[in-house]
């Protein structure tokens, strides 16, 4: 089969496809047919190896894990002699380790059923951005219907999930995002709109019972300032160019500010659920949310994929056609 290989740490040019072995599979695992994948933050640091402090979860020299990518949807090809809840031609979709490939292996409890009324392209940007979003709000935030919520960051891969996962849930959004891009977040229905290139959340009138931070670039106390006395701030923590710590510095950060506020401070970090798949596929079936994918790739074009997200440029993601 083919595979996207990462022999070593480094940019999007180090990524050969190759010829390797069909994975085999376990009594409990499932192999997949991969017909689509996404780029995610973890191929983006993975591929690089930065922050350094990362790297004993990746590998100290070179990637533990061969093949690149995180998440995919397809068709099932084989099921181990103990799984039950899928048959060979079922399509699904997850979080996976070695997703840019033509087959994956995968424990049956990672994936779940792809939603009905989604291409596989489409179903494959929802499993690490969608879960992640889902998490966020429904479990660090807690949104409930009526609730007044901010996505900072909201046309990017999460965030343009995020504004439609928190609508789903009943709350009133605001997202915030570049000038380019204000159309595509009202677009997945965004009450609010804030440009932060012309106007400064933190400075509004307007106050939040949540604020999902996927961007990172304002302070703390500058967000809890425009939150109501018992709100919750959920930071992904965001990006940082510090290639030793990463984010290690603002979430210490984030740690102790939290101890002089009344609201609560939340870190989020995500994790795999197939449960949340299945939420996911509930809204998307519903009609209450679509992935929005800036460009598909071939697959052996992989590395200009993970050019194009390593750029910063991208609205919602970047898929892999495979």
């Amino acid at each position: 089969m083919k595979a996207v290989i990462q022999g070593r740490y480094g940019g999007p040019e180090i990524l050969e496809l190759q010829d390797v072995e069909q994975p085999a599979i376990g009594s409990d695992e499932v192999l997949v047919r991969v017909r689509a994948a996404s780029v995610n933050a973890a191929d983006w640091i993975k591929l690089t190896g930065k922050p350094y402090l990362v790297r004993p979860l990746f590998g100290l020299v070179r990637p533990k894990q061969r093949i690149a990518g995180a998440a995919m949807a397809g068709e099932v090809a084989a099921v181990g002699a103990a799984v039950t809840g899928f048959a060979p031609g079922d399509e699904v979709y997850g979080e996976i380790s070695g997703a840019f490939a033509e087959y994956a292996k995968v424990r049956s409890d990672e994936i779940a059923r792809k939603p009905r009324n989604l291409s596989f392209e489409e179903a494959a940007a929802l499993p690490v951005a969608g879960t992640t979003a889902l998490q966020g709000l429904r479990d660090k935030g807690h949104v409930k219907p009526g609730d007044a919520v901010l996505v900072n960051g909201a046309s990017g891969g999460v965030g343009s999930l995020a504004v439609q996962i928190a609508k789903a849930l009943g709350a009133t959004v605001t997202g915030v995002c570049s000038t380019a891009k204000v159309d595509l977040v009202r677009s997945i229905g965004a009450d609010h709109v804030i440009d932060y290139r012309t106007d400064d959340f933190t400075k509004g009138d307007r106050r939040y019972d949540v604020i999902l931070d996927l961007a990172g670039n304002r302070s703390l106390g500058d967000c809890l300032r425009v939150m109501n006395p018992d709100g919750v701030f959920v930071s992904s923590v965001g990006k940082s160019e510090n290639a030793w710590l990463g984010v290690m510095p603002r979430l210490i950060g984030l740690r102790l500010g939290a101890r002089r506020h009344t609201q609560t401070v939340s870190i989020l970090v995500a994790h795999p659920s197939s449960a949340d798949l299945d939420a996911l596929t509930g809204f998307a079936e519903a009609g209450q949310l679509r992935a929005v994918i800036d460009r598909t790739y071939p697959l052996d074009e992989t590395a200009e994929a993970l050019r194009l997200f390593g750029s910063g440029r991208v609205q919602g993601k970047v898929g892999l056609a495979v």
